[in-house]
């Protein structure tokens, strides 16, 4: 018989101790924009539209020349992720008073759904699918960054930047990269202007050197072993860096963007009653959301896949 996950002894001190991952970076990788519906499409023009150079020329009688603006309308839909949780008014009647089972499960399942967003995130950006012909690299050997004597992560990274259509503004980075990537003594020195090969770099000093807005770490972990097993906790962001283009403001009237995730409604965290949980009855907590997250202008951004061993 399963035993209640909630504490009743009172002598327990009102400390609940839970394992979260560190902060998630995934709404500002992929940035939220609201759609009215759960259909929505988006309109994507060709990649010469707005690098034509036209004849502006008039003559005095003459009649300008006609340039038309034609785009193709892509129809999505946002998936509703959502999880529940079956509590017993067992549990609810005999929890201690300071572990309330609704709360508790109601955290539980909006960090389930926060991590179940993040991987979708991190597979869509760190996948060589998402970018477009000659804008991704896979490194190897001493091109690594993790070798210190042979590569150059300032040259490596600032050719890649200058590849794009659009020069991305934020880079991607998954934690396991980024800490060999901020030692790196090529990126020491120039961080720092000084000969120096030991120290490490700020995400700022980073930012700085590459002319970016920011850089972004990916350091969350997800249990990759099945239910029941002994956990295997792993990078969801790998040893990759991206740099994408991102606009300040995500209205999607127009502007250029890497990549969106697409929101409908906002997000659910409801309560039902269901008499059939145990004897007693009981109530199903639900979390969730519709959205969808994808690629939209594929050229502006590049991927280094294995950056680091």
């Amino acid at each position: 018989m399963a035993v209640s996950p909630y504490p009743i002894a009172p002598d327990l001190t009102a400390i609940s101790v839970v394992y979260k991952n560190p902060a998630y970076i995934a709404d500002m990788v992929l940035p939220r924009t609201f759609v009215g519906k759960q259909n929505f499409t988006f309109v994507s023009f060709p990649t010469d539209a707005m690098f034509n150079i036209y004849d502006s020329t008039v003559g005095r009688r003459g009649k300008p020349n006609e340039i038309t603006l034609e785009g193709v309308e892509t129809a999505d839909f946002c998936l509703d992720q959502a999880l529940d949780s079956p509590i017993p008014n067992a549990d609810i009647e005999n929890a201690d008073a300071r572990y309330n089972p609704r709360d508790m499960q109601t955290m539980q399942l909006t960090e389930s759904i926060a991590l179940g967003r993040e991987q979708r995130v991190a597979s869509l950006v760190f996948n060589t699918a998402s970018y477009a012909a000659g804008l991704t690299s896979t490194l190897s050997g001493t091109g690594q960054y993790s070798d210190y004597t042979n590569s150059d992560p300032v040259v490596g990274i600032n050719n890649m930047l200058d590849m794009p259509l659009i020069r991305p503004n934020k880079l991607v980075i998954g934690q396991q990269a980024w800490t060999v990537l901020r030692s790196h003594p090529r990126i020491v020195q120039a961080t720092k202007g000084t000969a120096q090969i030991g120290g490490i770099a700020s995400r700022q000093q980073v930012a700085d050197l590459f002319e970016v807005e920011e850089v972004l770490v990916g350091a969350a972990r997800a249990n990759n072993a099945k239910r029941g097993q002994t956990p295997a906790m792993a990078r969801l962001w790998g040893k990759h860096i991206s740099g994408i283009y991102i606009p300040p403001v995500l209205t999607g009237q127009g502007e250029v963007s890497f990549g969106a995730s697409f929101q409908w409604g906002d997000r659910i965290a409801s309560e039902i009653e269901d008499r059939d949980i145990g004897m007693r009855g009981g109530v199903r907590v639900r979390v969730g959301e519709s959205l969808k997250e994808r690629i939209i202008a594929n050229q502006a951004g590049f991927f280094l896949q294995n950056a680091v061993a």
